[in-house]
Formats: C-alpha cells, sequence, structure tokens
C-alpha cells in the first residue's frame, strides 16, 4: 500500500523512453499566442495582466542591472505554475516532484548570482560572509558559518519545492483513498470527509502558485545582494 502511494511519483516512461520531457515542454504548447490585433481577447488580455503584475512585483526591489533577468524569472515562474497545476489534474505525472529537476533550477540559476556578484562587486559579495562589528575570536567560525548557508541555498529552493508538492499530492491520495474505503461502510463520514479533500484540493491549488513564486522570489533576493 505505501510503495502504491509512491508510486505517483516515479517518472513515467512507454517502451522504456521517458516521458518527463513530454511533461516538461507540454506546459508551452498551452500558453496562447499574442496576437497582432489592437484589442485581443479576453484569456491573451488576463495573461498579459498577469505577467505584467508578476514582473513587476519580482523587480520591484530590483536594481536596473537586475532588470536583466525579467523575462527569465518570469518565464519560469509561469512555467512552475503550469506544471504544478497540471500535476493536480488526474492520472498526471508532476515533474517538479522530481529533486533532480528542482535541483536542476536552483543550482545554476544560484551560482550565476554568485558568479555576477562576485564579477561586479567582488569586495560587497564577499561581505557578506562577515557581518559588520563582528567580535575578532569569532570571525572564522562566522565566515564558516556564512559561507555554508550560502550553499545551502540552492538545497533549500528544491527541497522546498519538492517537499510541499509532494506532501500535498500525499495527502490528497490518502484522504481519496480514505473517501472511497468509508464509502460503503459510513457513507455520512465518506461524504464529510469528500469535503475535506475538496477543501485540501483549493488548498493545494494554491500552494501550487504559491510556491511557484517563492521559488523565483528567493532567486530575485539573491540576485539582489549580488547586483
Amino acid at each position: 500500500m505505501m510503495a502504491s502511494f509512491f508510486d505517483q511519483f516515479a517518472s513515467p516512461s512507454y517502451l522504456g523512453i521517458p516521458l518527463i520531457a513530454i511533461a516538461i515542454a507540454l506546459p508551452w504548447v498551452l500558453y496562447p499566442t499574442p496576437s497582432s490585433r489592437w484589442i485581443n481577447n479576453r484569456l491573451i488580455t488576463a495573461q498579459e495582466w498577469f505577467i505584467n503584475r508578476s514582473t513587476n512585483q519580482l523587480m520591484m526591489p530590483l536594481s536596473m542591472e537586475g532588470h536583466k533577468w525579467a523575462l527569465l524569472l518570469t518565464s519560469l515562474m509561469i512555467f512552475l505554475i503550469t506544471i504544478n497545476m497540471l500535476g493536480l489534474l488526474p492520472y498526471t505525472f508532476t515533474p517538479t516532484t522530481q529533486l533532480s529537476l528542482n535541483m536542476g533550477f536552483a543550482v545554476p540559476l544560484w551560482l550565476a548570482t554568485v558568479i555576477i556578484g562576485m564579477r561586479n562587486q567582488p569586495t560587497v559579495a564577499l561581505g557578506h560572509l562577515l557581518p559588520e562589528g563582528t567580535p575578532i575570536p569569532l570571525i572564522p567560525v562566522l565566515i564558516i558559518i556564512e559561507t555554508i548557508s550560502l550553499f545551502i541555498r540552492p538545497l533549500a529552493l528544491g527541497v522546498r519545492l519538492t517537499a510541499n508538492l509532494t506532501a500535498g499530492h500525499l495527502l490528497i491520495q490518502l484522504i481519496a483513498t480514505a473517501v472511497f474505503v468509508l464509502l460503503p461502510m459510513m457513507p455520512t463520514v465518506a461524504i464529510l470527509t469528500a469535503a475535506v479533500l475538496f477543501l485540501l484540493t483549493l488548498l493545494e491549488v494554491a500552494v501550487a502558485m504559491i510556491q511557484a513564486y517563492v521559488f523565483v522570489l528567493l532567486l530575485s533576493l539573491y540576485l539582489q545582494e549580488n547586483t
């Protein structure tokens, strides 16, 4: 039973070919293409409004140097939101429940922010490792602690996204299994459990969007420190 619960997180394959590439590429097919008309339809208008609002929120604390990342960060957020939302549909696979994929997003982008900081302002970037006014005996210890915390950042990004989505999917499957088991024996309890399942699904929709936003927001904050 426990093995079957975790089977949903295994990467699907067909004839020995992993299908995770299709799951990653599919969201880009679903986005409506902007038209050249002066007045767009409601779907494209809503999409443009969402992109503009998200970009403004992400780029507001950044300097002009960091605004070069606007396209990358906004595209990543929309991509993660779409993958997370599609993963809530029945009989689908959520690629962002794989830690390897999330680390593949987190490590290169985090490393890029660190390299930018070391190249443009090395003194300020290295100054983050030692807070101002630190007593001399604590300097070696604090440098080691700050260095460790710096290298933990990409791991925290990947694990946070993976853990939240994995926990949500497991809860949904556990409660849905309880509904099917209780339905023939205690219909009233099963109906109440189904109501809880519906509320949990709404919560997971919010979590899918919030976690994608938090992932990109933390990357923008790391970029802010180094620009």
